[in-house]
């Protein structure tokens, strides 16, 4: 089982380019974005049983798949409301069903997050589309970017369409 961790700010293009990386390995999208929503429609997001919740549906998920040696593909945005051993976590559940993980960050020049951030395609999961509220938490983003195990592969995702980035992926992932 590979589990592919795919990381970055907001509007780095995670979504996007797990998608394309789906199509390329029919590799399931364990998006985020889905845990956050059915955890958010009962608790304010940000509050205990939030934070509890969602991560331990994400890890149970994970968890079940590396047990199942069901690879995967699953999109994350480092954020305050996340403890920072998460990713480390993740790592240790995959490791120990046998599994291993491939941390893949994405980059994106802030103008271009800026310009994606308002696109009409992140309504449909409820992401952020507030410019002003990206640059009030940016530099609390930056810092919990910072706090991610070391990335595998590092992707340009400004300069580099989704595909390519599919196949950079690919490429790097375990045969």
């Amino acid at each position: 089982m590979q589990l592919v961790f795919i990381f970055g700010q907001v509007a780095a293009g995670k979504l996007t380019v797990a998608r394309e990386l789906a199509e390329l390995t029919g590799l399931g999208v364990f998006h985020n974005h889905l845990v956050v929503d059915a955890v958010g429609a009962v608790f304010p997001f940000g509050s205990e049983p939030f934070v509890r919740l969602r991560e331990t549906f994400w890890l149970q998920v994970i968890g079940e798949a590396a047990h199942a040696g069901a690879s995967l593909i699953f999109t994350f945005a480092p954020e305050p409301t996340v403890d920072r051993a998460f990713p480390g976590r993740v790592r240790d559940i995959v490791a120990e069903a046998g599994g291993s993980t491939l941390f893949v960050a994405l980059d994106v020049a802030p103008g271009e997050q800026e310009r994606r951030l308002v696109s009409a395609d992140r309504t449909a999961f409820g992401k952020m589309t507030s410019v002003p509220l990206l640059h009030s938490l940016r530099a609390e983003f930056a810092r919990c970017l910072a706090e991610m195990p070391p990335a595998d592969l590092t992707i340009d995702a400004t300069r580099t369409t989704p595909r390519d980035a599919a196949l950079k992926i690919r490429g790097a992932m375990s045969a």
